[in-house]
């Protein structure tokens, strides 16, 4: 069964409350006169979220799924001959216009498209800086034929155009007064630079298309300064907390690049801190590098106060502040810049703490602040010991143990006798002949260099000597009996590093 409506404004508001999720008026009475309360009938309807409201206003229950749907669409392309005496023609006219006032009404009263102006200003405002410094440095090079120097002198872009406008050609610089625009010690400067310029010649009418190039500079600065202001008031009044945490120009990027104002309070912390960044995130995940730490929010004047040490924390601390402040601006029915003076006061004392060398206090029921502790890595060289895979007891361990000590200790005494007997056998011959020479004048019986080959032999030569000493009356000695074998060992040493060997009185 159909219904026609009275007028396009009851139809507009029929179809707004269905796009809703809504029951309109026509459509209540139509249901209540056709479907029959005691008749136990499924409603197929269009849209589930109407589905619901038809069955919690009049309990009747509706069905929704794939074959309802596709009933739905066969219904629409058959509308003109279901309906008897509407031609096609009046069907479709009514059709758009019908679509024409639903897209003005959604557009009306759609609350993120508030923020549409501040997409539309932000982007106008970058084209703009664009175009500028496109029309300046082609301003600078055209003069820049005439009167070379003046571009060195001011650096100052506006400055720059004025005073081209002021003065025209170099010739009238004398005779100009630049005060308004420039420094008196700069000022004195350009005149004398310009007579002494190097500069070519320029006609009359060259000079004027570069003052009017400099008019158009000038008045595209002033327009960009209203636009400026303009944003600067919109964003206030759209997104105050956003607005104080990063400012006007990166707050007004951030909408921009998210969509609208509600978009960007659907993201994430971590996503609204590298939003701008995109190309780099990809291109870090792709070669397995470090992703960035920030996008458009590094130019916020919080973050660039903070040191470059800093730059990573102070970001991301206030990209979790502005993800909250962009919520509060964007769902929340009451306006007040609380939240975003609260939360900018925060990540200043944060920065402050981080500066200091004080860590951040710990959240939750601890009142304390962390300790600070700097660290430092300590490497410690361990040697492996081999005497603990030893399965041995204790004393035979120790008994072993010095046991290899003194095998040790004798061996080196053999080796250092070794050494020296086997060193320079010639000067030693030298030596003992020269001493045998001094004791002969002298009256002195030498005795023969000792060069034991066994203990037996050593023993049978020293009685010998001592015989033939008894007989040529002189005094012997006794021989040594050393109480061991260190001392006598010792002893040797001594003697042959002094030269004695083993000289008897």
């Amino acid at each position: 069964m159909f219904e026609k409506f009275e007028d396009t404004t009851e139809a507009l508001a029929s179809a707004t409350a269905s796009v809703e999720g809504k029951m309109s008026k026509g459509l209540k009475k139509l249901l209540k006169k056709v479907i029959s309360q005691e008749a136990n009938q499924n409603l197929a309807v269009a849209d589930a979220k109407l589905g619901n409201a038809i069955q919690d206003k009049l309990a009747l229950k509706c069905v929704y799924d794939s074959k309802v749907g596709e009933l739905m669409r066969c219904i629409r392309s058959q509308m003109t001959g279901l309906i008897s005496g509407l031609p096609e023609r009046e069907m479709t006219a009514m059709s758009l216009g019908l679509a024409h006032s639903l897209s003005r009404y959604k557009l009306k009263f759609s609350p993120d498209k508030i923020d549409t102006m501040i997409v539309q200003a932000v982007s106008l405002l970058d084209d703009l800086d664009k175009e500028l410094n496109n029309y300046m440095m082609r301003c600078r090079e055209w003069y820049g034929w005439h009167f070379p120097e003046l571009g060195k002198i001011l650096t100052d872009n506006i400055a720059f155009i004025r005073s081209i406008q002021l003065m025209g050609e170099r010739t009238n610089a004398h005779d100009t007064d630049l005060s308004d625009i420039l420094p008196e010690d700069v000022e004195q400067k350009v005149k004398a630079a310009a007579e002494i310029s190097m500069g070519t010649e320029i006609s009359d009418e060259d000079m004027l298309n570069i003052k009017h190039l400099c008019q158009q500079v000038l008045e595209i600065q002033e327009y960009r300064t209203q636009l400026y202001e303009y944003l600067k008031n919109r964003m206030i009044a759209i997104a105050p907390n956003l607005t104080i945490l990063v400012g006007e120009l990166v707050g007004a990027r951030l909408i921009s690049h998210a969509g609208s104002l509600l978009n960007l309070a659907k993201h994430p912390a971590s996503t609204v801190q590298i939003l701008g960044s995109e190309k780099a995130l990809f291109k870090a995940l792709k070669t397995n590098h470090d992703t960035p730490k920030y996008g458009l929010i590094y130019h916020a004047q919080v973050v660039g106060s903070a040191s470059a040490k800093l730059k990573g924390k102070i970001s991301r601390t206030l990209a979790a502040k502005a993800a909250l402040g962009c919520r509060v601006d964007a769902l929340g029915e009451e306006t007040s810049t609380e939240l975003g003076l609260e939360q900018r006061a925060k990540v200043e004392g944060r920065i402050r703490q981080l500066e200091g060398g004080h860590a951040h206090q710990i959240s939750g029921l601890a009142k304390k602040s962390a300790k600070f502790d700097k660290y430092e890595n300590k490497s410690e060289v361990l040697q492996f010991k081999s005497a603990g895979d030893s399965t041995m007891a204790s004393s035979t361990k120790r008994k072993f143990e010095d046991s290899q000590d003194e095998a040790l200790e004798v061996k080196k005494m053999k080796v250092d006798e070794t050494v020296d007997e086997d060193s320079s056998p010639k000067k030693k011959k030298k030596k003992k002949n020269k001493e045998n020479e001094d004791k002969e004048a002298n009256g002195e019986a030498t005795e023969a260099p000792e060069t034991p080959k066994s203990e037996k032999k050593k023993k049978k030569k020293k009685n010998k000597e001592n015989e033939d000493k008894e007989a040529n009356g002189e005094a012997t000695e006794a021989p040594e009996t050393p109480k061991s074998e260190k001392k006598k060992k010792k002893k040797k040493k001594a003697d042959l590093e002094n030269g004695a060997n083993g000289v008897h009185e």
